[in-house]
């Protein structure tokens, strides 16, 4: 088996940090800093986030596309990884400071341009540095080695954003100032990580012109790939259900616990034993295999979900901390498996295709899927929030709570068992994956 240097492990790793940085931030409070700081309606909050997201997707193709066929001295990558990286820090700045605009309309394209353009630079940067990763390495173990590292750094990166935020923002006496700096220093943050891969990563020579269809033929033949579509559609399913409870986490401490700085803490709980539990799962996938430990994670993850919300309220905050701590174990694995699964569909789609190599491709749906599920759950939360008529400027005791519990566990749950059920069906096991190496040699 081939092992990767430290280098490879820790240079590769690090850059999602940054990458989750930024996905806390807008998991976890982007609706919420829309709807109770700059004071955007709760279904106009919802609609810039689909919207946003959706053209974040959008991009991912073209990016994924781009990448695979840019031949330069600093290799496919790594390029666009710089751009984006300077990007995020402006935009991150513009997305987090509040316009003091009182005109809904005005204030509602302004966000959504803000954030169109924060989701751009993340393209830019997360969609070649998801490709790496195939490129790395082929060794089917030694690739969940390398996501262990990438995840352990993502964890890292998702507690940093959701436990330092608040913090950051209460050093301040306007709020407004404290959301601004915030949002400064994770933009630097999330360039840090970024160029401290490029530095660290260097990439495969391809000095030969891609072969292959053109672009729209390209992404036609990919999604025809049963292989690819279950093990894309349970990763949508699983991204949309996440989301979902992120968003509504701080919104049930608030109005249900009565104390949002209890959110914290329960992120703690919940943060700290995904961390803990990454190089256990690594383990794990060796003797079962990913998608069985994949299943097992989300099944556990649900449980949790539904333990949360029928009993929480009920059983107090304390509760509430241990059940947060049985959701991190179950979600430590979807910070684990399914990026390890996706090299391995890259593999068998290059023996499929006499060595034409898309990995640019594979993880533009990839990201692609998982922002259309994020879209979708963030959407879902802002307009359920108000049909059950939120308004943020009522007192805390006045909120209907109905809304809040609905997107914290009932709806994740169906995403949750909708995508159980499909990757059981995904075919490529390790004595697969084995064969169809020695096949192709």
């Amino acid at each position: 088996m081939e092992k990767l240097s430290k280098r490879i492990r820790f240079g590769f790793g690090i850059g999602d940090l940054g990458g989750n940085l930024f996905f806390t931030i807008i998991g976890f409070y982007l609706l919420y800093y829309l709807t109770d700081v700059v004071h955007l309606s709760a279904a106009l909050a919802g609609t810039v986030l689909m919207i946003g997201k959706i053209w974040d997707a959008v991009t991912d193709p073209l990016t994924g596309y781009l990448s695979d066929r840019t031949r330069s001295r600093w290799g496919r990558r790594r390029p666009y990884m710089f751009v984006g990286s300077l990007i995020s820090v402006a935009a991150m700045i513009l997305m987090f400071t509040n316009p003091g605009i009182s005109s809904q309309q005005s204030l509602f394209w302004l966000m959504t341009f803000y954030f169109c353009l924060l989701n751009t630079a993340y393209t830019l940067v997360n969609i070649p540095y998801a490709a790496l990763l195939p490129e790395l390495t082929q060794d089917f173990d030694q690739r969940t080695v390398l996501t262990g590292y990438r995840m352990s750094f993502a964890v890292l990166g998702t507690f940093m954003g959701a436990a330092a935020v608040m913090p950051i923002i209460s050093l301040f006496s306007s709020p407004g100032l404290g959301w601004s700096v915030m949002s400064g220093i994770m933009g630097g943050l999330m360039m840090g990580t970024a160029m401290v891969t490029i530095w660290a990563i260097r990439e495969p020579k391809h000095t030969e012109k891609e072969k292959g269809p053109g672009f729209i033929k390209t992404y036609i033949e990919v999604l025809g790939l049963p292989v690819f579509l279950k093990a894309l559609i349970p990763w949508s399913l699983f991204i949309t259900g996440t989301t979902m409870i992120q968003g509504a986490l701080v919104y049930f401490f608030k109005y249900i616990f009565l104390d949002e700085n209890l959110f914290q803490i329960a992120l703690l709980f919940l943060l700290t034993f995904s961390l803990i539990f990454i190089p256990i799962w690594v383990k794990i996938s060796k003797k079962i295999g990913k998608k069985s430990c994949y299943n097992i994670g989300m099944g556990i993850m649900s449980i949790a979900v539904l333990l949360f919300v029928l009993l929480g309220e009920q059983l107090g905050p304390t509760y509430a901390f241990a059940v947060m701590a049985l959701a991190g174990i179950g979600l430590s694995t979807h910070y684990v498996i399914p990026h390890a699964i996706l090299p391995d569909v890259v593999e068998y789609d290059s023996i499929r295709n006499n060595g034409i190599r898309r990995e640019g491709v594979f993880s533009s749906l990839w990201t692609f899927s998982s922002k259309i599920g994020q879209a979708l759950a963030l959407a879902l939360n802002g307009w359920l929030l108000a049909i059950f008529k939120y308004d943020a400027s009522i007192a805390p005791e006045r909120i209907t709570l109905t809304g809040i519990k609905i997107i914290c566990g009932p709806i994740p749950v169906i995403f949750y068992i909708s995508g159980i059920i499909i990757l059981s069906f995904y075919p490529i096991t390790r004595s697969y994956y084995e064969k169809m190496m020695a096949a192709a040699r």
